[in-house]
């Protein structure tokens, strides 16, 4: 097979780097960028893709012919982008969130079932951090039986100086909701394996600043996909002191057992990238830093096989249905 192309539209957010680097991993080549104006994350992209040619338009770009699209334009544009690049032939690698609006997801759908493109959301959370990788594989094994509950916390950096004007706009980004609590939506269903929960707790508050700067979601899967729960907090009160951008956190109860991550920092120990694991035979600690991304590999192979192995489609629908569907709660009820 000839080598993947890839081309991006947007690169309003960071996750543009690991996005479109994890994909020159795995041997793809990028044809053309296109981005409106000088985002503050210019000057990192293109130093880190000196070679990648930036292209004057979105058409540009999709005259490439390019295989996949990666888009991590400002979020409520991201809808749009992706079904102008599957229109055109191409598969989509989106940055979460995927869409603003259930509006645009229902569009989203619709593309998809008449162009038969992938519509995938790099859920970075899981998908960019090989702990989540070596949870993936106990949990596999049976190592702590079947899961029961997961909480995530998504604790972010406001670094409120860089930020955008989109940034600080629901209207723009979604809300905070939709924006970084699908990550812990999708590990959520993830673990447990289900296919659909209930939202029991939905709230989104501006508790310090004047914007959204803490959300919580409670979920329920349906007793016939084992009934799991989840709790979720995210907000943006990482302390200046924290050597990162935040202590990203994922426990994973099971009836068997435990595992606890610390995706991103281990306070006290150093590093990032270490588990917990805690069932009938192994209490250990566990550093995971070399378990690998496997999405990016199984997302090209699906591009090329017409597969679903990276993540199914009806999965990243879902994620987006329930965080889009957690933040009209939060938001009706505030």
């Amino acid at each position: 097979m000839s080598r993947l192309k890839i081309g991006v539209l947007g690169i309003d957010h960071r996750h543009a780097y690991g996005m479109l680097g994890n994909m020159l991993d795995q041997d793809a080549e990028c044809v053309g960028w296109w981005t409106h104006g000088t985002p503050e994350t210019l000057a990192g992209f293109e130093k880190r893709f000196p070679d990648a040619p930036r292209l004057p338009s979105v058409e540009a770009v999709l005259d490439a012919q390019p295989d996949l699209v990666i888009i991590s334009a400002i979020p409520s544009d991201r809808a749009s982008l992706a079904i102008r690049a599957m229109e055109a032939g191409a598969d989509v690698m989106s940055d979460k969130p995927g869409c603003t609006t259930m509006a645009q997801l229902d569009a989203i759908k619709t593309c998809v079932a008449a162009t038969g493109r992938i519509w995938s959301v790099d859920f970075s959370e899981r998908f960019e951090v090989p702990c989540v990788t070596r949870a993936a594989e106990l949990v596999a094994e049976g190592a702590v039986g079947r899961v029961i509950q997961t909480v995530g916390l998504g604790p972010h950096r406001l670094n409120r100086a860089t930020r955008p004007d989109w940034f600080f706009d629901p209207s723009r980004n979604g809300g905070i909701l939709t924006d970084i609590a699908s990550h812990q939506i999708d590990q959520f269903l993830f673990f447990t394996g289900a296919t659909d929960a209930e939202i029991t707790l939905a709230s989104a508050r501006a508790m310090h600043h004047d914007f959204q700067d803490f959300g919580e979601i409670a979920l329920r899967a349906p007793e016939d996909q084992g009934g799991g729960h989840g709790y979720i907090r995210v907000d943006w009160f990482t302390p200046d002191a924290l050597p990162t951008w935040g202590d990203g956190r994922l426990t994973i109860l099971g009836t068997e057992g435990t595992i606890e991550l610390r995706k991103y920092v281990d306070i006290g120990a150093g590093g990032s990238d270490t588990l917990t694991l805690v069932n009938g035979t192994r209490c250990e600690k566990i550093d995971a830093s070399d378990a690998g991304l496997p999405y990016f590999a199984r997302l090209a192979a699906d591009i090329r096989d017409r597969t679903e192995t990276a993540m199914p489609q009806a999965h990243a629908f879902k994620v987006m249905e329930l965080a889009l569907r957690a933040q009209a709660m939060a938001d009706a009820g505030a």
